[in-house]
């Protein structure tokens, strides 16, 4: 989104020192900056400001600074500084004051599980379907990433679409205070950063602050199939799209079937008409991903045909599901983005889905279960030995298995690669697995 120094500095607090100049986006990291951007040095275990050379090395004209230092730099330069009292504050009130100048829907997403693979098809429906859509990278679904987001899209957009993650009660509450959702969209709930939300009650209530935050002239697009999301319709006044594969839901898929590169096949069914789907996203997981998707796609005016072609197209994110050439024809699994008890059975069943006769899971840690860290990690280790699946427990005592404490012995243990042999690499980030799923590739 396109800004003049002056503007941002009314919308922030601030107070420009140099000359009023026009920004185009906004970052964080000065390693990706590009000219033209204003750049925001946040001040964590690093200072932000401290990268404020190397801003000015890329071309960039305009940054927040909350010290002297860093306002002597732009003085210094002849380039321009907002003061402020905190970059992180600023970063806030900025995010604000681009959902202001947003004239077309503001989608927020959020759930247990599945809100950047339903981020990335929803993306793919929208920008097939209505023209220029905006979403977060990656899962940038934090309170830095909302408010980056939100300003770095566009007044042309006709939609931008917003992941809000968690951390406990009143965190998406906080988000949704900037972002102002128009229509809310919860993937399911489940028992995930249970460390941190103590029980699935007050992951519910959590979630449901997106509900809770659309007005009644907006839409909450919910998962029929889970009673807690279900249950979130009365939280809101707004009109309520069920989705899922119970009986009832308005969008639904029938006919449901797996390739051999585990790339689901079904149809597509709306109020409005019927399509055939062919998802390029792995796993029968991503099924009712696309249906969260389709659901607001339908919510919006979109034909099934126009739904269908859309999330044909979608790529997601790294890391997720991601089925690789392997070494000596082997078939590797890439879901070493994140991890808990809902995605990693997820992930079992999908690797159980591969035609090969030997199959062997490669499991990390799964982070931030709290009270339930050793019966989730022995319950998958239960689901794999009834799914004929080998484990490798890679660093996480708790499967109740041999451990391996490093990736050469992890790939030592994985042995000799060949065409009858699918490898899935799962963990949670902490893990680091995805760089084992880089040395099994062909």
């Amino acid at each position: 989104m396109r800004f003049t120094s002056s503007g941002i500095a009314a919308a922030v607090d601030g107070t420009v020192v140099g000359p009023d100049v026009t920004v185009n986006g906004v970052s964080i990291d000065s390693r990706s900056l590009t000219a033209g951007q204003l750049f925001v040095p946040l001040v964590a275990e690093r200072d932000g400001h401290d990268f404020i050379a190397g801003a000015i090395q890329r071309g960039v004209e305009v940054w927040f600074s909350s010290t002297v230092a860093g306002t002597d730099q732009a003085v210094q330069a002849g380039l321009t500084a907002i003061e402020v009292a905190d970059t992180m504050a600023a970063l806030t009130a900025l995010g604000s004051y681009a959902r202001q100048r947003l004239s077309g829907e503001v989608i927020g997403i959020t759930g247990s599980v599945g809100k950047t693979s339903t981020k990335d098809l929803m993306r793919a429906v929208l920008a097939a379907g209505l023209g220029a859509t905006h979403a977060n990278v990656t899962s940038f679904n934090n309170e830095i990433g909302v408010p980056l987001t939100l300003a770095q899209s566009s007044v042309e957009d006709k939609a931008v679409i917003v992941e809000m993650g968690s951390r406990g009660v009143g965190h998406i509450a906080d988000l949704c205070a900037i972002a102002a959702p128009t229509i809310g969209v919860v993937t399911t709930v489940g028992a995930a950063h249970t460390s941190e939300f103590g029980n699935v009650e007050t992951v519910a209530k959590a979630k449901g602050e997106l509900v809770a935050a659309v007005g009644s002239t907006g839409t909450v697009v919910l998962n029929a199939d889970n009673p807690w999301t279900v249950a979130m319709t009365k939280r809101t006044s707004a009109r309520c799209v069920m989705f899922g594969l119970t009986e009832g839901a308005e969008v639904t898929a029938t006919d449901i079937s797996m390739d051999a590169q585990l790339r689901p096949r079904f149809t597509l069914v709306t109020p409005s008409g019927s399509a055939p789907v062919g998802l390029e996203a792995r796993g029968a997981h991503n099924v009712m991903n696309a249906l969260a998707a389709a659901a607001v796609g339908h919510a919006l005016g979109l034909s099934a045909p126009a739904i269908a072609h859309g999330l044909g197209s979608a790529v997601l994110s790294p890391w997720r599901m991601e089925v690789l050439a392997g070494r000596s024809g082997s078939t590797i699994i890439n879901d070493a983005y994140n991890a808990n008890a809902i995605s990693t059975e997820a992930a079992l069943r999908s690797l159980a889905a591969v035609p090969a006769t030997r199959q062997v899971a490669v499991l990390g840690v799964m982070a931030e279960l709290g009270d339930l860290h050793d019966a989730d990690h022995q319950r998958m280790a239960a689901l794999a030995a009834e799914l004929g699946i080998e484990v490798i427990a890679f660093q996480e005592a708790a499967y109740g298995l041999a451990v391996v404490g490093s990736l050469d012995e992890a790939e030592a243990r994985i042995g000799t690669l060949n065409a009858d042999t699918a490898v899935l690499v799962k963990g949670s980030r902490v893990a680091g697995l995805e760089s084992l799923a880089q040395r099994l590739l062909a």
